[in-house]
């Protein structure tokens, strides 16, 4: 007796799932707008929250931002969990090999003077800055509703400690493996003078009641932070003989891009938003003149701190 082989072709019942069929029909999807659309719980829960008895678990109102449809949004960068835990891997093994180098050649301990103490006295204590950050953002993550906000907010909040972990390897290299520069970096955070308005200002960010005003103002404190610290020193550095500084810079600079794209791609959301557009218009003009003259003013301290190191021991 012979068996003939024979391949056999089913056609699937659906192209996607009911999540994404639902909005957009059934058609083939993206595994982002699969793993994104329509996921975060809207009913049928067990209890509301003890300290909040008026809300349910996830609730539009925690903050006045707000989105008539939350996933109107989505994260232009396109980031799942796949997505994202590889690229956060190249660019953390890419800030291996540049460290690897500066270590293997004491380039950070061959600065000149002036940029050592700006790297002790203002860069590795932000380490603390970024651990701040790391809290409010997680603030959105638990509050934001709608997947689509809540994993941008996730994300962002795993990446500040990344951030943390780069200048703290940082501060490992330049004090040539020893731990006390990071104790160091602590204290001047807790007591230094020029790290005082910063510190207070990320300490009464992690108390305000909406979480998108938090995620916000800290984006605010980035948008002066980063161009100072990562762009505007880096260039100095180079034309000042502090390569070194410029090579672990560009690593925190691209993180920055890369965090604007969703941030910015939220706020036109917010602005553009049909239904809630003009109040949260409002909303945004209100968060921006109470957080940015008070960023203004902290960053104002660190800048005179590096231009006073800089000018009077760049030896």
């Amino acid at each position: 007796m012979q068996y003939e082989l024979r391949y056999q072709v089913i056609e699937q019942k659906r192209q996607t799932y009911q999540n994404v069929i639902d909005r957009f029909g059934d058609q083939p999807a993206s595994r982002y707008l699969e793993a994104t659309l329509d996921v975060e719980p809207r009913e049928n829960f067990h209890y509301r929250p003890t300290w909040a008895q008026d809300r349910e678990l996830y609730d539009e109102r925690y903050s006045a931002l707000r989105l008539t449809d939350p996933y109107a949004y989505t994260d232009p960068r396109q980031y799942y969990y796949t997505p994202y835990v590889t690229n956060r891997a190249a660019l953390h093994d890419e800030f291996g090999k540049t460290l690897a180098y500066l270590e293997e050649r004491e380039l950070l301990a061959r600065m000149p003077a002036g940029w050592r103490a700006v790297l002790a006295s203002v860069v590795i204590p932000l380490r603390h800055y970024e651990s701040g950050a790391q809290l409010i953002t997680v603030a959105g993550a638990r509050f934001a509703y709608g997947t689509s906000l809540e994993q941008c907010c996730t994300f962002a909040a795993f990446d500040r400690i990344g951030n943390a972990q780069m200048l703290s390897r940082v501060g490992l290299a330049l004090g040539v493996g020893t731990a006390d520069i990071l104790t160091t970096a602590k204290q001047e955070w807790l007591e230094s003078e020029h790290l005082q308005p910063m510190r207070r200002l990320v300490e009464e960010i992690m108390i305000v009641d909406d979480w998108a005003e938090g995620v916000l103002a800290v984006d605010i404190i980035d948008s002066l932070l980063y161009p100072l610290l990562y762009t505007g020193l880096d260039e100095r550095a180079l034309l000042e003989g502090a390569g070194a500084y410029s090579l672990f810079a560009q690593h925190l600079s691209t993180w920055f891009k890369d965090q604007r794209k969703w941030l910015d791609a939220l706020v036109t959301a917010w602005r553009e938003d049909p239904e809630q557009g003009e109040s949260n218009q409002a909303h945004l003009v209100r968060i921006d003149s109470t957080w940015r003259p008070r960023a203004q003013a902290a960053i104002n301290a660190l800048s005179a701190v590096i231009d006073d190191r800089l000018n009077g021991a760049n030896v």
